[in-house]
């Protein structure tokens, strides 16, 4: 019978581990709950002994892979699952002190294998790496890119030698297209940045729906029929054969440009690229 409640309470304690872990998938959850999970430097371990409270625990893995246990010292416990541990506990107990101890180790925070990400998503922090994770999860896990994410993503990774070896991501190649190069593993001590973009004007008057000054992402100014779009559009009294667009160079020189937009919608010409500060003004056709 004692054996019994033991096997229960120790499922119990193995089950409460893994759904006590903020943010975990189902995949982590049965990760844990299957043994996968191997313990590294920094982990929170909570250790029981039935019957034995003076053994209870709560101890964190030093940067050498060790946990010190009452009366048994240091004990090596990196690389091994909650279970194994749970063994080498009994092994060493037995050895040592007790006959049949009966242990169980819960895993309360997982701090061995994290990656930071920080820059243009909504929850900057840790994000743990229980199992395998691609850059997409791990921004997921961020809570998305925010508005003003940039083009890039840069994964720095520190190589055995001590150097960081900059990824360079497209941000489109991974959340548009889809690309599964670009969508990499994401190692543990990783650290994922998320380009911040910065706001610029274009302004836009004459025959649109609405006149003003469009925001746009450094990254993604829009080309000349988008920021039409943009503005709502054309008027019925649009000139839409001589739009102008007025741009100044760094020096200050004033340069214009005149765009027949019938051709671009036509498909006979290609769009027009706007740059930052571009004026854009469509006259009105004269009857």
């Amino acid at each position: 019978m004692r054996k019994i409640v033991m096997s229960a309470f120790l499922t119990a304690c193995l089950c409460a581990s893994a759904l006590s872990v903020p943010s975990l998938s189902a995949r982590d959850r049965q990760e844990i709950l299957g043994g996968g999970y191997r313990i590294g430097a920094r982990d929170l371990l909570e250790i029981r002994v039935f019957g034995q409270d003076k053994l209870n625990t709560t101890v964190r893995v030093s940067e050498q892979g060790k946990i010190t246990f009452p009366y048994l010292g240091e004990v090596p416990v990196e690389g091994l699952t909650a279970s194994e541990l749970e063994r080498r506990l009994v092994q060493l107990l037995e050895k040592n002190l007790y006959r049949n101890p009966e242990v169980s180790v819960r895993i309360l925070e997982f701090q061995s294998k994290q990656a930071s990400v920080l820059g243009a998503v909504a929850k900057q922090g840790f994000i743990e790496l229980i199992g395998r994770r691609t850059l997409l999860e791990v921004i997921t896990a961020a809570g998305g890119l925010m508005r003003d994410a940039g083009k890039e993503i840069i994964v720095f990774r520190q190589q055995p030698d001590g150097t960081s070896s900059p990824l360079h991501i497209v941000v489109d190649d991974l959340m548009q297209k889809g690309d599964p190069q670009s969508n990499i593993v994401i190692e543990p001590g990783d650290t994922v940045m998320v380009q911040v973009d910065k706001t610029v004007p274009i302004y836009i008057s004459g025959e649109v729906k609405n006149q003003g000054v469009l925001q746009v992402l450094k990254s993604r100014i829009p080309t000349l029929t988008q920021a039409i779009a943009q503005a709502g559009g054309f008027t019925e009294q649009a000139r839409k054969g001589k739009v102008i667009v007025t741009r100044r160079d760094s020096g200050g020189t004033e340069k214009k440009f005149e765009i027949d937009v019938t051709r671009i919608q036509s498909g006979k010409d290609k769009d027009f690229q706007l740059e930052e500060n571009d004026a854009v003004f469509i006259p009105k056709t004269w009857f």
